[in-house]
């Protein structure tokens, strides 16, 4: 099952991904080998992930209405989807686990067969969320996933979420950010790769992950992000999470 700070018994595979030479170092992907070690690699590279997932959980549970869709977008191995899932309790409500990643998909299936204290269902689907139609929905989460999405088509997805919502629900985002200040924020960077170094990477390995992802993950300030929700229709945004430069928000219609 998924505890409340959202960590699952998955695999023991350690994130091997980055410890060798790369000759050509490609995109960062979310494939069957990331799939493999992903438990691993998030724990290890986000600080305060597994408060993230648990906190998601709880708050979903607080603003979940019957009868409507709960989604996670960019579900990836589904620690948010089952954290919904086992907190929530609204008659006839379903969750909606989207990922455009097939192998990321397949390993959240085979986990939560695993989990029988889930107390509504889910549907896997393979997606692209600026692409899928929504459901009336109630919550939906986007954790660490609008990072990945160019920063062009954000305020087009999230107007989409929130002409989706029905009155009084609630997007959860969480978010890698950065600062203004390039002193500020290169402190932030160096501390953020000692907390790496200290959960046991190496050099070798920190230099290639942010080689294959700089290019991939581009992180905005927090006052972007909370001006694009509003922009989008939400009409409240509050802060839940902050640790280093990783983010979490409620926004609200």
């Amino acid at each position: 099952m998924t505890d409340f700070n959202g960590e699952q018994p998955v695999t023991d595979q350690p994130d091997t991904l980055y410890s060798t030479p790369w000759q050509q170092l490609g995109q960062f992907r979310f494939d069957e080998a990331v799939a493999q070690v992903f438990p691993d690699m998030i724990r290890r590279s986000v600080p305060g992930y597994g408060h993230v997932v648990g906190l998601s959980g709880l708050i979903a549970k607080r603003f979940a209405q019957p009868e409507t869709y709960l989604y996670d977008i960019g579900c990836s191995l589904g620690a948010t989807t089952l954290a919904l899932a086992t907190q929530v309790t609204e008659p006839r409500c379903r969750i909606g686990a989207i990922d455009p990643s097939q192998a990321m998909l397949a390993e959240a299936r085979r986990i939560a067969a695993d989990t029988p204290d889930a107390h509504i269902p889910i549907d896997w689907i393979e997606a692209d969320a600026r692409d899928y139609a929504y459901a009336p929905c109630s919550v939906v989460t986007l954790n660490f996933t609008l990072q990945f999405i160019p920063i062009e088509e954000r305020l087009a997805l999230l107007t989409r979420l929130a002409e989706a919502m029905v009155p009084g629900g609630c997007l959860i985002l969480a978010e890698k950010t950065c600062v203004q200040e390039p002193d500020s924020q290169q402190v932030l960077t160096d501390v953020h790769h000692d907390f790496k170094r200290a959960n046991g990477y190496s050099e070798l390995e920190i230099a290639q992950k942010r080689a294959s992802i700089e290019n991939f993950l581009i992180p905005e300030t927090e006052e972007a992000h909370i001006a694009r929700l509003k922009a989008a229709g939400f009409h409240t945004v509050t802060g839940f999470f902050h640790c280093l430069n990783f983010r979490g928000w409620m926004a609200q219609v």
